[in-house]
């Protein structure tokens, strides 16, 4: 922010900042807005006509600020205006120039999806962690979350988002998305993103989910069997892969003796799940801190972009949690 403004001086003598002042201070430390402004900049327009064009880096703390806070567009031009942390962040002196308008966020997030950008920040973001030491190889932890979409059908087609479809979790019904994602199994970033229909099952999704240098995969007892699948079997890498799946526990329904077998046999589950519960967390910070349980638009296409956004914000917030802001690009 250039000069200091009345505002400024009287929000200096507070007694301490607000968790959301804190959040966003850390954030706006560890993001590399230089890289991330380069990324968009061969595709956003110069200003050789019409009015100016906003800042780079001003519209992608607005695009972010919309992320990690699930506003709506104009329910974020108006937060802006209201609250000291955002605009501090925003970088804006009223002053001096405005709050970029509603519409001009929806044109920005348009960029994004049109010409993939969320996915090379989603990369970006991966390879700084790959330069700092921070992602491990050798092991993925494969999962994916149910991501819900509105049933209702008052809109102009009168028919529900043809993209999204049903599916079934225990004894419940869901209608929507999900999100498959692969984690790396020593650190917990997300190294890799796909988003289906909820009617998906995980197998077929998981081989996308693994990096060629894997050679342990771990997941849930929704893929189990892994390695008896056509595509597992009939390719060279995948079939040496150690698949490390929950299977159904027969010690449940009382089918084992109690004994040395049933004690190990849960001795076993029981170190798997201390490795895969790494993949819940970022579902935890996805979900429950970033506030992403429902899908923000219509089709599966604008929803994997942001999802890419949202497993890159998720790998930041996870890498500032565990102290490691002090490392830079």
């Amino acid at each position: 922010m250039g000069q200091t403004t009345f505002t400024d001086m009287e929000y200096s003598n507070r007694k301490r900042k607000t968790k959301r002042e804190e959040f966003l201070g850390i954030m706006n430390h560890v993001l590399p807005w230089d890289e991330l402004v380069s990324l968009v900049e061969p595709y956003y327009p110069k200003g050789e006509r019409g009015r100016p064009p906003k800042g780079i880096e001003k519209m992608l703390r607005m695009y972010f600020l919309q992320s990690w806070f699930s506003l709506s567009d104009e329910g974020l031009e108006d937060a802006i205006y209201d609250s000291y942390a955002f605009r501090t962040f925003m970088g804006i002196n009223f002053m001096e120039e405005q709050v970029p308008d509603a519409t001009t966020l929806c044109l920005f997030r348009k960029l994004l999806h049109e010409n993939g950008i969320a996915k090379l920040i989603f990369e970006s973001i991966k390879e700084f962690l790959e330069q700092h030491g921070k992602i491990m190889h050798g092991g993925t932890i494969v999962d994916a979350t149910i991501i819900d979409a509105p049933t209702s059908t008052k809109n102009a087609d009168r028919r529900r988002d043809p993209e999204m479809k049903q599916t079934k979790k225990g004894n419940e019904w869901f209608f929507g998305a999900k999100l498959h994602v692969g984690v790396d199994a020593g650190t917990g970033y997300v190294h890799t993103v796909e988003v289906t229909a909820a009617n998906v099952s995980d197998r077929e999704v998981a081989v996308s989910l693994v990096r060629d240098d894997d050679e342990v995969v771990y997941g849930d007892a929704g893929y189990s069997n892994m390695h008896k699948r056509e595509e597992v079997k009939n390719s060279p890498h995948l079939s040496k892969i150690d698949w490390r799946t929950h299977v159904q526990k027969p010690y449940r329904k009382n089918e084992w003796a109690p004994g040395a077998g049933r004690y190990w046999h849960k001795q076993y589950q029981r170190q798997k799940s201390r490795v895969r519960c790494k993949v819940e967390y970022s579902f935890l910070v996805i979900k429950h801190i970033f506030g992403y349980r429902k899908v923000r638009y219509r089709g599966l296409s604008k929803n994997k972009s942001h999802a890419y956004t949202m497993c890159a914000l998720t790998n930041l917030y996870m890498f500032a949690s565990a102290n490691m802001s002090g490392v830079t690009r």
